[in-house]
């Protein structure tokens, strides 16, 4: 054999090329040898529905989804007395404790025997982990005992929390651990390019595809502005209202939040600020912010008539693998000034619906917000813009990605 051929034949049988050759079988063959309704998905999750946030709401909406395809669907989750919703399908409470200073949560543990023997009479066919925490270990630990692929679901940057609570040295630690357990997955799912490039930049993965996210139409549009409501809040029909939608926690950027409406209030930009959602840290955001209008938590119609009655929406939030509420605040005919960071860099376009700003520097993004606060024509056309571009989002066909990705990784195991 030429060491031209050896090479060759060491490239073949190198790990990467078979699993490339694996998913390609899996996607030649899925349609034909399995359906969704074939699919036995155990699904964990370290929040199902104790809060309201983006990722359990996705994963809801997928589950839903699944459920009435026929698939059968058991979801492993910490649990409370009193949770934000009712969970969707069948929920296995897994036993956790309260995550210290952020009670509201609660971090899952090891699985039990009562959990093992459940997954075990339950059957799956294929493992979906959607937060890092010791059960997602432990379950991929299971998955691999028994020959079952694995999917990971990357909603949050979770590596990059602790910078905002003094602890920013430990990134590059979290980021390993990371990689060690999305490495020992089939394949990862998350909600934008530019999440997938960060992840590829991080050698988390070689297989790496978009589940993205959908807008419900009914609730966030522009027809939901309510010009009665914005009155009952003192903010008058010529005001222009700068928004915050979100949880009030600190890594969703309030320092940057607060600190542009400084800057904006130095140069004499005539604004209002408009401030939806609760949290832990709005104490400190009410502080920082005065003369801010806060809203508190706002739900269903409701969220979508606030949003919609604001003028100008600023996310600084670097966090988001996605960014839902920067796409219900396109629905809602907003334009977005937002971080230049993965998620939003996805789904607003610079110059057209609205502007995107490298993250950390309140200066910038007050210079960026300022043409929105006076100029009534730029922020209608890069409203509209915003709107338009957000009906590309439909919730069914994204979630039949992730049930086509579940069915591809089933079939490469068979192959």
């Amino acid at each position: 054999m030429s060491s031209a051929q050896s090479n060759a034949s060491v490239d073949w049988n190198s790990g990467k090329m078979k699993r490339a050759l694996a998913k390609l079988r899996g996607a030649l063959y899925v349609r034909e040898a399995m359906q969704t309704s074939d699919l036995r998905i155990a699904l964990f999750s370290g929040n199902y529905n104790m809060t309201v946030d983006g990722a359990n709401k996705a994963l809801n909406r997928l589950a839903e989804y699944l459920l009435r395809q026929g698939a059968a669907l058991r979801v492993y989750s910490p649990t409370i007395s009193d949770p934000a919703f009712p969970p969707t399908g069948h929920l296995v409470s897994v036993p956790s404790v309260p995550i210290p200073g952020r009670t509201e949560f609660r971090f899952p543990l090891a699985l039990t025997d009562r959990v093992r023997d459940d997954l075990a009479q339950f059957g799956p066919n294929i493992l979906h982990i959607s937060s890092p925490d010791i059960a997602a270990h432990r379950a991929v630990s299971w998955a691999r005992g028994h020959d079952l692929p694995i999917l990971a679901s990357v909603h949050t940057r979770f590596e990059t929390y602790p910078r905002y609570y003094g602890f920013g040295f430990t990134e590059p630690m979290i980021e390993a651990i990371l990689r060690r357990l999305y490495r020992r997955c089939d394949a990862l799912v998350t909600p934008s390019a530019s999440m997938v490039q960060t992840l590829h930049e991080q050698d988390m993965h070689e297989d790496i595809s978009i589940w993205s996210r959908g807008v419900d139409r009914e609730i966030f549009a522009s027809a939901r502005r309510d010009m009665e409501w914005r009155r009952s809040l003192g903010i008058g029909d010529s005001d222009v209202a700068v928004v915050f939608l979100g949880r009030l926690v600190m890594e969703k950027g309030l320092d940057i939040f607060a600190e542009t409406i400084v800057q904006l209030r130095k140069r004499q930009v005539p604004h209002k600020v408009l401030v939806i959602g609760d949290g832990p840290a709005r104490k400190w955001f009410e502080k920082n912010l005065p003369g801010g209008i806060f809203a508190g938590f706002q739900t269903g119609g409701d969220l979508g008539r606030a949003l919609a009655s604001g003028d100008v929406f600023f996310n600084p939030s670097i966090t988001e693998t996605f960014g839902n509420v920067t796409l219900e605040a396109m629905a809602c005919g907003l334009p977005v000034v937002a971080a230049g960071a993965t998620g939003s860099s996805s789904l607003v376009t610079d110059g057209e619906t609205g502007r995107l700003i490298p993250p950390g520097k309140a200066e910038d993004f007050a210079e960026a917000i300022a043409p929105y606060c006076t100029d009534d024509a730029l922020r209608r056309t890069h409203g509209e813009a915003g709107e338009a571009r957000s009906k590309e989002f439909a919730w069914d066909a994204i979630n039949q990605a992730v049930a086509d990705t579940y069915l591809r990784l089933v079939e490469a195991r068979k192959a």
